[in-house]
């Protein structure tokens, strides 16, 4: 592995914690606030993020399957 497959590998794991620490610690932004729904603020923002940045670990992972 180079240093761009590292980084990239780096993507989903980094979204997935910030979203556990925005949902653990309530770090709400008033900009991203808009009603009283699960589906609005940062934390389900960087759930997508992670999940739309999983495809290096999925190439990773059928690489050694």
């Amino acid at each position: 592995f180079g240093l761009a497959d590292w980084l990239c590998l780096a993507a989903a794991p980094t979204f997935a914690a910030m979203a556990l620490l925005t949902a653990a610690y309530d770090g709400h932004d008033m900009m991203c606030m808009s009603g009283a729904s699960a589906l609005t603020g940062m934390a389900p923002m960087y759930l997508l993020m992670a999940g739309f940045h999983l495809a290096p670990w999925l190439r990773l992972m059928a690489r050694r399957g």
